[in-house]
């Protein structure tokens, strides 16, 4: 019997990034173990809805990893609060069930655009809860195999994970808890109605790791910058950790702007996003 192969073919990576830029690289869809053998056995990236991710106008040599239909599993809810799920299951839609069956402890998430591994691999969140909250433990391809471990093990931080070395995450194992339908959509409208400000056109998500005690967004617009724009990328006027594609923007429009936030706030910040296809020295 023959064996399915990977799907493979060269994209331009602005299709598969949530702020639209980036250049091409060879893609592979996989949906088996023996995918993820075959896709890992060259340099690799793994890519999930595409937030948090800068990737440069050239584009990457290594292959993009994205894990296919078979790891996108939203059937489980059927009131279960100990449950795994497909890393390449989306964030929105599972919140959505959770909401729909009455399950807590997902609603600090919403309106991050992540599929649930990216959202665990950096430990999403926002100033009301984060990935780790709910995790109970991973699903993990590493050195050429599935492994299960804890999520204690792993040293879950501010948008930071101890995941080892090249490890993918396949499925992830969350501890929910039952509430009413009513009471968890009522939880979600309380965070939306809290996080209004944010643009609602192309963006990766907040540029900048909040310093301690403090907001990146508000040191950034005392800092006068809101509005500020490279080519088609700007600040965004209704959030200073923000940099939209206004249509068009190139990754180097973007990194322009990072260097002159940098430059221009007086306290030191850190970018959250990841970089594909720059020297990290370059901001």
């Amino acid at each position: 019997m023959v064996q399915p192969k990977p799907l493979v073919k060269t994209i331009s990576l602005a299709t598969l990034t949530t702020l639209g830029v980036g250049g091409p690289a060879e893609l592979w869809e996989v949906n088996t173990e023996q995918d993820l053998r075959l896709a890992t056995r060259e340099p690799f990236r793994v890519i999930g809805a595409g937030s948090n991710l800068l990737v440069a106008d050239a584009g990457i040599s290594e292959r993009v990893i994205k894990l296919g239909p078979a790891f996108n599993d939203l059937r489980v809810y059927q009131g279960e609060t100990d449950v795994w799920l497909g890393a390449a299951t989306p964030l929105p839609g599972l919140l959505r069930r959770a909401a729909n069956a009455g399950l807590s402890g997902l609603e600090g998430l919403l309106g991050i655009p992540a599929v649930l591994g990216g959202a665990i691999t950096m430990n999403a969140g926002t100033r009301f809860g984060s990935m780790a909250d709910s995790l109970l433990g991973l699903e993990l391809f590493v050195n050429g195999r599935l492994e299960r471990v804890s999520a204690d093990s792993l040293h879950f931080g501010y948008r930071h994970s101890d995941l080892p070395t090249g490890a993918i995450v396949t499925r992830a194992r969350l501890k929910l808890s039952r509430s009413s339908p009513e009471r968890v959509t009522e939880l979600m409208r309380q965070v939306d109605a809290a996080r209004k400000t944010q643009p609602k056109v192309k963006s990766a998500g907040c540029a900048f790791k909040n310093p301690p005690g403090e907001s990146a967004g508000r040191l950034i617009d005392l800092s006068g910058l809101k509005g500020l724009r490279v080519g088609q990328a700007m600040i965004s006027l209704e959030h200073g950790n923000f940099i939209v594609n206004l249509g068009g923007a190139k990754a180097a429009d973007v990194v322009e702007l990072i260097k002159q936030v940098k430059q221009r706030v007086e306290v030191p910040l850190e970018l959250e996003w990841r970089l594909w296809g720059f020297e990290q020295e370059v901001l």
